[in-house]
């Protein structure tokens, strides 16, 4: 049997076909996998989430659209919505803590650059929202997960020079939105 490419097989999940769920789910379980361990440090809960991720392509597929991300990057982004999710409940099932009770913080801790900090990380966020689907891919891809090219490559199903190349515009075209004076996206 060929090998199906990943938007053959979206089609196909989309018509019910469980053999292309499960050729998606062998290319990219792991890299959805690694990104839920690293956002929540449980295996247990990355292993949930990461069954999760694909019960929503399987529910999903028909919605997927080429133009806004890759395959990857669209099943990540399901993986970190869920992630979210998750963190978020366990915040809810945290004891509440009085001043009285909580630990004093260490005097070095600035709140003021902890704050920028979120901020540069919006910025950054909302830079990242608005490159091209692929530049964006190979960017989180690359950034964020720690890969290689050669792996970018393998993963999307382009040459390594195609994702490097991918990288060099999104990194430029962030640059100009994150200078200062750069537009906004």
């Amino acid at each position: 049997m060929k090998a199906l490419t990943d938007e053959d097989a979206i089609r196909a999940i989309a018509r019910g076909d469980e053999r292309a769920l499960a050729a998606l789910y062998d290319r990219y379980s792991r890299p959805c996998y690694a990104f839920a361990l690293r956002m929540l440090g449980s295996e247990t809960d990355a292993e949930e989430i990461t069954q999760e991720t694909f019960l929503r392509a399987w529910r999903n597929a028909a919605t997927y659209d080429p133009d806004r991300a890759g395959i990857l990057g669209w099943l990540l982004a399901i993986t970190r919505n869920l992630c979210i999710d998750q963190l978020r409940r366990r915040r809810r099932h945290l004891p509440a803590v009085t001043l009285d009770d909580a630990p004093a913080l260490p005097a070095d801790d600035r709140t003021d650059i902890a704050a920028e900090r979120a901020i540069d990380a919006e910025r950054v966020r909302a830079a990242l929202a608005s490159l091209p689907g692929d530049q964006r891919s190979a960017i989180e891809l690359v950034y964020y997960h720690g890969l290689t090219s050669n792996e970018v490559g393998r993963l999307l199903g382009v040459p390594p020079p195609t994702v490097r190349s991918r990288l060099r515009l999104g990194l430029l075209k962030l640059a100009g939105i994150l200078a200062p004076g750069g537009t906004s996206p």
